[in-house]
Protein backbone atom coordinates (compact mmCIF):
# COMPACT_ATOMS: atom_id res chain seq x y z
CA UNK A 1 0.00 0.00 0.00
CA UNK A 2 1.19 3.55 -0.58
CA UNK A 3 0.00 6.99 0.43
CA UNK A 4 0.80 10.64 0.22
CA UNK A 5 -0.72 13.84 1.55
CA UNK A 6 -3.06 15.53 -0.91
CA UNK A 7 -6.05 17.80 -0.80
CA UNK A 8 -9.37 16.25 0.11
CA UNK A 9 -10.78 14.38 -2.88
CA UNK A 10 -12.89 16.45 -5.25
CA UNK A 11 -16.26 15.09 -6.27
CA UNK A 12 -16.02 13.72 -9.79
CA UNK A 13 -18.74 12.58 -12.19
CA UNK A 14 -19.76 8.97 -12.14
CA UNK A 15 -19.25 6.78 -15.17
CA UNK A 16 -21.50 7.13 -18.18
CA UNK A 17 -24.29 4.65 -18.79
CA UNK A 18 -23.43 1.17 -19.92
CA UNK A 19 -24.63 0.13 -23.35
CA UNK A 20 -24.99 -3.49 -24.46
CA UNK A 21 -22.92 -4.82 -27.31
CA UNK A 22 -24.71 -3.86 -30.50
CA UNK A 23 -24.37 -2.56 -34.01
CA UNK A 24 -22.31 0.45 -32.92
CA UNK A 25 -19.64 -1.68 -31.27
CA UNK A 26 -16.99 -3.69 -33.06
CA UNK A 27 -17.26 -7.33 -31.92
CA UNK A 28 -13.79 -8.10 -33.32
CA UNK A 29 -12.22 -5.36 -31.18
CA UNK A 30 -14.08 -6.54 -28.11
CA UNK A 31 -13.04 -10.13 -28.79
CA UNK A 32 -9.40 -9.03 -29.17
CA UNK A 33 -9.53 -7.09 -25.88
CA UNK A 34 -10.81 -10.14 -24.03
CA UNK A 35 -8.27 -12.46 -25.67
CA UNK A 36 -5.27 -10.29 -24.70
CA UNK A 37 -6.44 -9.62 -21.12
CA UNK A 38 -4.18 -11.51 -18.66
CA UNK A 39 -7.30 -12.61 -16.76
CA UNK A 40 -8.53 -14.55 -19.80
CA UNK A 41 -5.15 -15.73 -21.09
CA UNK A 42 -5.07 -19.08 -22.90
CA UNK A 43 -8.84 -19.57 -22.79
CA UNK A 44 -10.29 -21.63 -25.65
CA UNK A 45 -12.01 -19.81 -28.49
CA UNK A 46 -15.40 -21.01 -27.26
CA UNK A 47 -14.84 -19.25 -23.91
CA UNK A 48 -13.72 -16.02 -25.61
CA UNK A 49 -16.80 -16.06 -27.83
CA UNK A 50 -19.05 -16.67 -24.83
CA UNK A 51 -17.57 -13.70 -22.97
CA UNK A 52 -17.82 -11.50 -26.07
CA UNK A 53 -21.54 -12.16 -26.19
CA UNK A 54 -22.04 -11.37 -22.51
CA UNK A 55 -20.14 -8.08 -22.00
CA UNK A 56 -21.52 -4.58 -22.25
CA UNK A 57 -19.49 -1.48 -23.17
CA UNK A 58 -19.11 1.59 -20.99
CA UNK A 59 -17.35 4.81 -21.99
CA UNK A 60 -16.23 7.14 -19.20
CA UNK A 61 -14.65 10.60 -19.34
CA UNK A 62 -11.43 11.58 -17.61
CA UNK A 63 -11.79 11.90 -13.81
CA UNK A 64 -15.02 9.89 -13.80
CA UNK A 65 -15.45 7.47 -10.89
CA UNK A 66 -16.15 3.98 -12.23
CA UNK A 67 -16.75 2.37 -8.83
CA UNK A 68 -16.86 3.88 -5.35
CA UNK A 69 -15.43 2.36 -2.20
CA UNK A 70 -18.06 0.66 -0.01
CA UNK A 71 -20.75 0.56 -2.70
CA UNK A 72 -22.27 -2.84 -3.60
CA UNK A 73 -20.42 -4.61 -6.40
CA UNK A 74 -22.34 -6.51 -9.06
CA UNK A 75 -20.02 -6.20 -12.08
CA UNK A 76 -16.37 -6.56 -13.07
CA UNK A 77 -14.52 -4.57 -15.71
CA UNK A 78 -11.84 -5.02 -18.36
CA UNK A 79 -10.14 -1.90 -19.75
CA UNK A 80 -10.51 -1.67 -23.52
CA UNK A 81 -8.72 1.68 -23.83
CA UNK A 82 -7.54 4.38 -21.43
CA UNK A 83 -6.22 4.09 -17.87
CA UNK A 84 -7.76 3.74 -14.42
CA UNK A 85 -6.25 4.31 -10.98
CA UNK A 86 -7.31 2.28 -7.95
CA UNK A 87 -7.31 4.62 -4.99
CA UNK A 88 -8.50 5.02 -1.39
CA UNK A 89 -9.28 8.44 0.08
CA UNK A 90 -8.75 8.87 3.82
CA UNK A 91 -10.91 11.08 6.01
CA UNK A 92 -7.90 13.30 6.71
CA UNK A 93 -7.25 13.93 3.00
CA UNK A 94 -4.65 11.23 2.44
CA UNK A 95 -4.75 9.38 -0.86
CA UNK A 96 -3.64 5.79 -1.19
CA UNK A 97 -2.84 4.87 -4.80
CA UNK A 98 -2.99 1.09 -4.93
CA UNK A 99 -2.35 0.58 -8.64
CA UNK A 100 -2.52 2.05 -12.14
CA UNK A 101 -4.43 -0.09 -14.63
CA UNK A 102 -3.95 -0.13 -18.41
CA UNK A 103 -5.68 -1.68 -21.44
CA UNK A 104 -6.25 -5.39 -20.86
CA UNK A 105 -6.23 -5.06 -17.06
CA UNK A 106 -9.32 -6.02 -15.07
CA UNK A 107 -10.81 -4.86 -11.79
CA UNK A 108 -13.88 -5.31 -9.63
CA UNK A 109 -13.76 -9.13 -9.43
CA UNK A 110 -13.34 -9.42 -5.68
CA UNK A 111 -16.82 -8.19 -4.73
CA UNK A 112 -18.40 -10.69 -7.10
CA UNK A 113 -17.07 -13.60 -5.07
CA UNK A 114 -17.19 -12.51 -1.42
CA UNK A 115 -20.46 -10.56 -1.64
CA UNK A 116 -18.90 -7.60 0.15
CA UNK A 117 -18.75 -3.97 -0.95
CA UNK A 118 -16.07 -2.43 -3.15
CA UNK A 119 -12.70 -2.20 -1.41
CA UNK A 120 -11.46 0.93 -3.24
CA UNK A 121 -12.38 3.69 -5.66
CA UNK A 122 -11.56 3.27 -9.35
CA UNK A 123 -11.16 6.54 -11.24
CA UNK A 124 -10.49 7.05 -14.96
CA UNK A 125 -7.35 9.14 -15.45
CA UNK A 126 -7.90 9.25 -19.21
CA UNK A 127 -11.01 8.93 -21.38
CA UNK A 128 -11.62 5.21 -20.96
CA UNK A 129 -13.66 2.46 -22.58
CA UNK A 130 -14.57 -0.52 -20.41
CA UNK A 131 -16.03 -3.95 -20.97
CA UNK A 132 -18.53 -4.72 -18.21
CA UNK A 133 -19.44 -8.25 -17.10
CA UNK A 134 -22.19 -8.73 -14.52
CA UNK A 135 -21.95 -11.20 -11.64
CA UNK A 136 -24.77 -13.33 -13.07
CA UNK A 137 -23.15 -13.50 -16.51
CA UNK A 138 -19.75 -14.35 -15.01
CA UNK A 139 -21.24 -17.18 -12.95
CA UNK A 140 -23.08 -18.58 -15.96
CA UNK A 141 -19.87 -18.38 -17.98
CA UNK A 142 -17.79 -20.13 -15.31
CA UNK A 143 -20.27 -23.01 -15.11
CA UNK A 144 -19.63 -23.76 -18.79
CA UNK A 145 -15.96 -22.73 -18.87
CA UNK A 146 -14.26 -23.67 -15.56
CA UNK A 147 -10.82 -22.69 -16.90
CA UNK A 148 -11.86 -19.06 -16.36
CA UNK A 149 -12.26 -19.77 -12.64
CA UNK A 150 -8.67 -21.04 -12.49
CA UNK A 151 -7.50 -17.88 -14.24
CA UNK A 152 -9.36 -15.81 -11.67
CA UNK A 153 -7.64 -17.66 -8.83
CA UNK A 154 -4.26 -17.06 -10.47
CA UNK A 155 -4.97 -13.34 -10.81
CA UNK A 156 -6.00 -13.07 -7.15
CA UNK A 157 -2.76 -14.83 -6.14
CA UNK A 158 -0.66 -12.40 -8.22
CA UNK A 159 -2.36 -9.42 -6.59
CA UNK A 160 -1.73 -10.85 -3.12
CA UNK A 161 1.97 -11.27 -3.96
CA UNK A 162 2.14 -7.65 -5.16
CA UNK A 163 0.46 -6.49 -1.96
CA UNK A 164 2.99 -8.45 0.12
CA UNK A 165 5.83 -6.85 -1.85
CA UNK A 166 4.41 -3.36 -1.28
CA UNK A 167 4.00 -3.97 2.45
CA UNK A 168 7.60 -5.20 2.67
CA UNK A 169 8.88 -2.09 0.87
CA UNK A 170 7.02 0.23 3.24
CA UNK A 171 8.45 -1.60 6.24
CA UNK A 172 12.01 -2.20 5.07
CA UNK A 173 12.98 0.41 2.44
CA UNK A 174 13.58 4.13 2.67
CA UNK A 175 11.90 6.65 0.36
CA UNK A 176 14.79 6.70 -2.13
CA UNK A 177 14.71 2.91 -2.49
CA UNK A 178 10.92 2.88 -2.90
CA UNK A 179 11.12 5.62 -5.53
CA UNK A 180 13.74 3.70 -7.51
CA UNK A 181 11.65 0.54 -7.34
CA UNK A 182 8.53 2.37 -8.57
CA UNK A 183 10.31 4.15 -11.42
CA UNK A 184 11.88 0.90 -12.61
CA UNK A 185 8.50 -0.81 -12.29
CA UNK A 186 6.82 1.86 -14.42
CA UNK A 187 9.59 1.59 -17.01
CA UNK A 188 9.16 -2.19 -17.26
CA UNK A 189 5.37 -1.97 -17.35
CA UNK A 190 4.98 0.69 -20.03
CA UNK A 191 8.41 1.83 -21.19
CA UNK A 192 9.70 1.64 -24.74
CA UNK A 193 13.31 1.02 -25.75
CA UNK A 194 15.60 3.94 -26.61
CA UNK A 195 19.39 4.36 -26.83
CA UNK A 196 19.41 5.93 -23.34
CA UNK A 197 17.11 3.43 -21.63
CA UNK A 198 13.39 2.76 -21.20
CA UNK A 199 11.14 5.73 -22.03
CA UNK A 200 7.99 6.26 -19.96
CA UNK A 201 5.84 8.42 -22.23
CA UNK A 202 3.46 9.60 -19.50
CA UNK A 203 5.73 10.75 -16.69
CA UNK A 204 3.87 10.74 -13.35
CA UNK A 205 3.79 13.98 -11.40
CA UNK A 206 5.79 14.10 -8.20
CA UNK A 207 2.54 14.10 -6.22
CA UNK A 208 1.42 10.96 -8.03
CA UNK A 209 4.74 9.29 -7.23
CA UNK A 210 4.34 10.31 -3.59
CA UNK A 211 0.88 8.73 -3.50
CA UNK A 212 2.29 5.51 -4.96
CA UNK A 213 5.14 5.00 -2.53
CA UNK A 214 4.00 6.44 0.78
CA UNK A 215 5.69 9.81 0.99
CA UNK A 216 5.05 13.53 0.50
CA UNK A 217 5.70 15.58 -2.63
CA UNK A 218 8.54 17.60 -1.11
CA UNK A 219 10.51 14.48 -0.18
CA UNK A 220 9.89 12.93 -3.59
CA UNK A 221 11.01 16.15 -5.28
CA UNK A 222 14.40 16.02 -3.53
CA UNK A 223 14.92 12.32 -4.26
CA UNK A 224 13.76 12.64 -7.88
CA UNK A 225 16.02 15.63 -8.56
CA UNK A 226 19.00 13.82 -7.05
CA UNK A 227 18.44 10.82 -9.34
CA UNK A 228 18.32 13.24 -12.27
CA UNK A 229 21.54 14.98 -11.21
CA UNK A 230 23.23 11.57 -10.91
CA UNK A 231 22.16 10.77 -14.49
CA UNK A 232 20.09 7.74 -13.40
CA UNK A 233 16.89 9.22 -14.86
CA UNK A 234 16.50 11.73 -17.69
CA UNK A 235 13.35 13.92 -17.67
CA UNK A 236 12.37 14.87 -21.23
CA UNK A 237 9.32 17.10 -21.35
CA UNK A 238 6.34 14.97 -20.34
CA UNK A 239 8.32 11.75 -20.64
CA UNK A 240 11.04 10.16 -18.53
CA UNK A 241 13.99 7.96 -19.45
CA UNK A 242 14.89 5.30 -16.88
CA UNK A 243 18.51 4.40 -17.56
CA UNK A 244 20.06 0.92 -17.49
CA UNK A 245 22.19 2.11 -14.57
CA UNK A 246 19.08 2.73 -12.44
CA UNK A 247 17.61 -0.65 -13.40
CA UNK A 248 20.89 -2.33 -12.44
CA UNK A 249 20.93 -0.40 -9.15
CA UNK A 250 17.40 -1.62 -8.35
CA UNK A 251 18.33 -5.22 -9.16
CA UNK A 252 21.39 -5.06 -6.90
CA UNK A 253 19.30 -3.75 -4.01
CA UNK A 254 16.71 -6.49 -4.55
CA UNK A 255 19.38 -9.20 -4.59
CA UNK A 256 21.14 -7.86 -1.48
Amino acid sequence: MSFGIVRSPVSVPTALATRPLGSHEDPARIRATIARAPLFAALPISAIEDLTGRVAVRRVPVNATVVTQDEPGDSMFVIMSGRVKVVIFGENGREVTLSLLRPGDSFGEMSLFDGSTRSANCVAIEPTTLLVLSRDDLMRHVQSHPRTALNLLGEMARRLRRADDTIAQLALCDVNERLIHRLVGLAREEGSESPDGLVVRRRPTQQELANMIGSCRETISRAFNQLARDGLIIPKGRSLVVTPALIEKAERKKAA
